[in-house]
């Protein structure tokens, strides 16, 4: 057997995408201007992962289970901080966001966690 936590209170919502820092698929999102998505530079706190976009809007990801990639230490279970990497990821960060950390792949290094 296997768990899974895909699907869980799973929740997309469609923004504007921003025209200079446009979100690409998989990268964490802040807001940008009313109605509007970018994606984030290096260290910046994010709301949400963008599921798929174009030049003029982004689905964004804002709550449930979300697996991105990680840099530098590796996030520890439970709750921690994480913010954007600046390359699509996330890392440890003391003034990032906080969310539940339930997964940590050292190996690939991919962290699983619920927005």
């Amino acid at each position: 057997m296997k768990v899974s936590f895909e699907g869980i209170d799973e929740n997309i919502v469609t923004f504007y995408n921003n025209k200079d820092k446009g979100a690409e698929s998989g990268a964490p999102v802040r807001m940008s201007a009313a109605c509007e998505a970018a994606q984030c530079a290096d260290g910046e706190r994010f709301f949400g992962v963008a599921v798929v976009g174009d030049t003029e809007f982004v689905a964004v990801q804002i709550k449930g289970y979300v697996e991105m990639g990680f840099t530098g230490t590796a996030p520890g279970i439970g709750f921690g901080k994480l913010a954007a990497n600046g390359t699509g990821g996330v890392k440890t960060a003391d003034a990032g966001s906080e969310f539940l950390i339930i997964d940590v792949d050292t190996t690939n290094g991919v962290v699983g966690f619920m927005l």
